[in-house]
């Protein structure tokens, strides 16, 4: 069964269709990206994932069950890193970190044990008195990352944690998610960069709230190599998602 799975997605905010009959899932293990331009619906549907609002139509099940009726078995199974700023800007990189514990009830022994774990391969151990409105982007991103994993989650959703993070905190981060997923851990996030669409085991690419495409990297981008004109260029998945967008958008204005 996969660890996540979305069926029919659809949500309206008002005339806007931020969801659009959106359908993917993501196996135990795996690291899934949903890549698209802002507007494309990538927060609604992390949102929806992690039970934080109701569907117009659809279904989500995480680890087998609906995250919005999942009560206490489901917030312990998922970790969310959001866009917006999730920590508490006056307290410290360790003052974060205990308060989180402190929601999730760990004991002292455990946390003391998760903390240091976290702290040392994130590389914030030598900040723990610095407040989180005093690190860098970077650093944000990564103390963030820490208090949504004390837990130890078996699935991590994340909205877009490279956006305003520095080229070596970037590269930084996603060692980590590698790492995370080596250890069994089911990793989804959201990104606009289609490089980091390579990273991933699986993409999905997603538009005005509708899928595009999804499946390997490498494989969707010789299928559009295959059926480039001869002599183009090696594709990109800037040239791959451009290509579909302006295909769906004939589409559209055909029906």
């Amino acid at each position: 069964m996969p660890m996540i799975e979305a069926q029919g997605l659809t949500r309206r905010f008002g005339a806007t269709r931020a969801l659009d009959d959106l359908s993917f899932s993501v196996a135990r293990g795996e690291l899934f990206g949903l890549v698209g331009a802002d507007g494309a619906g990538k927060t609604t549907t992390i949102r929806a994932l992690a039970g934080l609002i109701a569907l117009d139509r659809g279904r989500v099940l995480v680890d087998g069950r609906d995250p919005a009726a999942g009560g206490a078995a489901v917030r312990e199974s998922l970790g969310l890193v959001p866009q917006q700023a999730s920590l508490y800007p006056d307290l410290s990189v360790a003052e974060n970190l205990r308060f989180f514990a402190r929601l999730f009830c760990l004991p002292r022994q455990v946390f003391r044990e998760r903390s240091e774990r976290l702290l040392g391969i994130t590389r914030l151990g030598p900040f723990g008195q610095r407040r989180a409105d005093a690190l860098s982007g970077g650093m944000y991103k990564k103390l963030a990352l820490a208090c949504a994993l004390l837990h130890r989650p078996a699935i991590l959703l994340l909205d877009e944690p490279t956006v305003g993070v520095d080229p070596l905190s970037r590269r930084e981060l996603w060692a980590l998610l590698h790492e995370f997923v080596q250890d069994g851990m089911t990793v989804l996030l959201s990104t606009p960069y289609m490089d980091e669409a390579e990273r991933c085991h699986r993409v999905a690419l997603v538009h005005e709230g509708r899928l595009l495409l999804a499946g390997e990297p490498r494989a969707l981008l010789a299928d559009f190599a295959r059926t480039s004109a001869p002599g183009a260029a090696a594709p990109s998945f800037e040239t791959l998602f451009l290509a579909r967008i302006e295909q769906a958008e004939r589409q559209a204005g055909d029906a």
